[in-house]
């Protein structure tokens, strides 16, 4: 469906600016109620929460709350738009916040110098919330900003365009190579592109069995390799030693090649020489790294996964992102983990291969596991009913929370 600029700016600007509004949860309709929301009542509850800090789950909405935060520095494909031009993003995400998963969620827009402003921003913020998405940040500067938060914050925190993604295509891929009979252990992959989304991407990758010798990184200067100079710690992590250039040298031998990058750049000729049974993500917006319809008559044995809509097997972080933090919030869990994570993907192939009961799903078109359908479709109402308790459950095991 084409979305016009102006559909968008009358959505986005009537009957009234923006998408989101606060409401009240308790009445405040008599002068008791005043009494109760505000002084003097209100003292009772600070009192509780200062002798028991967890007392702040009973008596505020701390435990449903997220904050959704960002300084804008790698908005959508619209780049370091800023952290002003990026609210109606953040807006966006909360609103998706509460209409899937019923989590109120607080955007947060933030006008930083530096990293260190920024961290020390949300971590003195945190209190508000019971757990923190940070979103369209820039790498590498977001995986340092991620990591010194979570040391510093005891509440779970999100980088959605690291792990949402990570957790979605991991799920995806694993699913395909189990149609395509092959073994995450014995494939070798192309990752054509080196940013937030596909370093945390292969990292999730590896802790399912993938081995680092068989990724092949590619970022805008050529492959991640022992010879470049210019590599940041994380990219140096996949680097190879080998004096292979270009994808063309190599594409014979890779069962899957991961398009995080942009579009147009996956060639007929490279996907013609790939073995047999290939897989490929063109994950590039709008435009994918091949052409799913061209891909499709090039290969018959392809699955094919992009993330649009208009095509079968779309990657899309909405599969994880409020199911994740309904589970965590659901048991006020501390943190997130690898457990975690590996848990959620294997939630999320589970209900690919579920046959729906229509008595409780009448709506639900029913898809059979095949090529055209590895990951689950962004809108299914399983995910809420089943992906929240296995996170829960993991999180328990994981954290002790109560």
């Amino acid at each position: 469906m084409k979305i016009l600029p102006k559909d968008s700016l009358l959505y986005h600007s009537k009957p009234k600016p923006g998408k989101l509004e606060t409401s009240i949860s308790k009445s405040l309709n008599t002068e008791k109620d005043l009494l109760l929301a505000y002084t003097p009542g209100v003292a009772h509850p600070v009192n509780e929460i200062y002798k028991d800090s967890d007392a702040v789950y009973k008596y505020t909405n701390k435990g449903n709350l997220v904050g959704v935060i960002t300084n804008g520095s790698s908005v959508l494909g619209l780049g370091d738009v800023g952290a002003l031009a990026s609210k109606p993003v953040m807006e966006g995400k909360a609103v998706l916040f509460k209409k899937l998963a019923n989590i109120d969620a607080f955007d947060i827009e933030i006008q930083a110098d530096n990293v260190q402003n920024f961290i020390d921003t949300v971590c003195n913020i945190s209190p508000t919330f019971g757990g923190i998405n940070l979103e369209d940040i820039k790498a590498p500067e977001c995986f340092f900003i991620e990591e010194q938060i979570k040391k510093r914050v005891n509440i779970p925190v999100f980088h959605d365009d690291q792990h949402g993604t990570a957790v979605v295509l991991s799920a995806a891929l694993l699913n395909a190579l189990e149609l395509q009979k092959k073994k995450i252990e014995k494939i070798k992959i192309i990752c054509m592109g080196a940013g937030a989304a596909a370093i945390a991407s292969m990292k999730l990758l590896l802790k399912m069995g993938l081995k680092k010798s068989n990724i092949y990184m590619f970022d805008s200067k050529g492959l991640i390799s022992k010879s470049r100079k210019d590599l940041n710690k994380y990219k140096e992590y996949f680097k190879q030693d080998t004096t292979i250039k270009d994808i063309k040298e190599i594409i014979s031998e890779i069962d899957v090649f991961i398009g995080l990058s942009k579009g147009n750049i996956l060639d007929k000729e490279s996907l013609r020489k790939m073995p047999k049974n290939p897989i490929v993500f063109a994950l590039a917006n709008p435009i994918p790294e091949i052409n799913p319809d061209i891909a499709n008559k090039i290969r018959n044995d392809l699955i094919i996964a992009t993330g649009r809509s208009d095509y079968p097997n779309q990657i899309n972080n909405l599969i994880c992102f409020p199911y994740i933090f309904r589970g965590l919030l659901d048991v006020n869990a501390t943190e997130i983990n690898d457990q975690i994570l590996v848990s959620l993907v294997n939630g999320i192939r589970k209900i690919v291969k579920e046959i729906p009961n229509k008595s409780l799903y009448p709506n639900l078109t029913i898809c059979s596991f095949g090529k055209d359908y590895i990951i689950p479709k962004p809108m299914d109402p399983r995910l809420i009913k089943e992906l929240p308790s296995i996170i829960s459950n993991t999180a328990l095991r994981k954290n002790n929370a109560v």
